[in-house]
């Protein structure tokens, strides 16, 4: 997903397009991971999570392929968006190891789980960095790891799927496409057209009219693509909130960490790989640390507390960005509160629901977390061109500090509630 961060800047020169509009090799990524998460969620639970996870690396492989070859930017923005229907490996993997891991260890295994996506965020901005910044070579090293990721779980992976009844949600699919296409192109075209622009406002009515449709389909489909009533459950909310705000100022701050380091400072794409491995590296570390941790501290209270580093590594950089030093610092902050807040995530999500609504808990967390993401791509880009990378470093710490508000709000209520 963070792959093409550090390549926008090349891209934008080698296509000849705006950065609000180069931003969607991003956003569309994202907003594909978004739609197929419940997606394939369900067939999961229908047709078996390995096969499932199979035809997701397939399209992974299709989709790296295609933006290795692709000479223009539409067909660049196809192969992303094939790419983005990989975003579902997380929950699916995390289905497959509450079959094999024994309960008491469960929370560590989501734990680890649930990092990986930090881990893989920088990972990306680092591969771009040691390939010099070629985005078809790029490509074309994603299309061989998709591949080997292929084998191994062809080889590794066994499972014994309850099958599940029913049919996928296509409808649903289209409609969360439709509404979310919507809200983020006029989010990221809206400076360029003019907020009041007829058709940014078009934009925004339509997305909003196609949501309230959405809703209202959900709510009388047997088997809908997100149940909403797990949107505002009271033992999920706060993750709910939470996922969303967290994955918003990761990717808000590590974009405008891209565009500062390239602009102002003039790194290379490999130097800013490099300002970002503190995130990269703390991560894993935290993540490996989360199941102890978990034993001696509430899910919600990890989360709020990685919020607040998060909170102060967006500060920092929105006051001060002129050095390495200050990339560096801030950016293992970031790496701190990210990895604390992310593996403590999936527990908070599914730790006060019943156990037959853990899957759809789950998803819905692994969801909103790649909206918040998808919608940063396109609130940072337009925040960026208009106001500088001090209002969007700002944008990124609001967002964290009201995921910190979320987190400790829903612990305390929860700890109310079981007493």
């Amino acid at each position: 997903m963070t792959v093409v961060v550090p390549l926008l800047p090349d891209l934008q020169q080698q296509l000849q397009a705006p950065s609000t509009t180069v931003s969607w090799t991003l956003t569309a990524g994202l907003l594909s991971g978004a739609v197929s998460i419940p997606l394939l969620s369900r067939l999961g639970d229908m047709y078996g999570r390995r096969t499932t996870s199979l035809v997701a690396l397939g399209l992974l492989v299709a989709g790296s392929t295609l933006s290795a070859m692709a000479g223009t930017l539409p067909l660049l923005i196809v192969g992303r968006v094939l790419q983005g229907t990989a975003a579902p490996l997380l929950p699916l993997a995390m289905g497959l190891v509450r079959q094999v891991v024994p309960g008491h260890r469960l929370p560590g295994a989501i734990g680890v789980l649930s990092a990986t996506i930090g881990v893989g965020s920088g990972g990306g901005m680092i591969l771009a960095g040691v390939l010099d910044g070629n985005h078809r070579a790029v490509f074309w090293a994603l299309a061989g790891l998709a591949v080997l990721s292929f084998v191994l779980v062809a080889a590794v992976v066994r499972e014994t799927p309850a099958r599940g009844s029913g049919r996928p949600d296509l409808a649903g699919a289209v409609l969360v496409a439709v509404w979310l296409i919507c809200l983020l192109l006029a989010i990221s075209k809206g400076a360029a057209w003019g907020w009041t622009s007829p058709l940014t406002l078009s934009l925004f009515a339509v997305a909003v009219a196609v949501a309230a449709v959405w809703v209202a389909t959900a709510r009388r489909t047997a088997s809908p693509l997100i149940e909403i009533p797990m949107l505002l459950h009271r033992g999920t909310v706060g993750a709910t909130v939470a996922s969303f705000l967290l994955g918003f100022a990761l990717f808000a701050s590590i974009t405008t960490v891209s565009a500062v380091a390239q602009g102002a400072l003039g790194a290379s794409v490999l130097q800013v790989g490099i300002y970002l491995l503190p995130t990269t590296v703390l991560m894993l570390v935290v993540s490996v640390l989360a199941g102890p941790l978990m034993r001696r501290f509430t899910a919600s209270a990890l989360v709020a507390g990685g919020s607040v580093l998060v909170t102060a590594a967006a500060l920092w950089l929105a006051v001060s960005r002129s050095s390495g030093v200050d990339l560096y610092g801030a950016a293992t902050l970031l790496g701190l509160g990210i990895g604390l807040g992310y593996a403590a995530l999936g527990t908070m999500a599914v730790e006060h629901v019943e156990p037959a609504k853990t899957a759809a808990a789950g998803g819905v967390n692994a969801l909103v977390r790649v909206v918040g993401s998808s919608v940063a791509g396109a609130v940072g880009a337009a925040v960026l061109s208009s106001g500088g990378a001090g209002w969007t470093f700002g944008v990124a710490a609001g967002a964290a500090l009201l995921a910190a508000l979320f987190a400790a709000v829903h612990g305390n209520l929860s700890r109310k509630e079981l007493a």
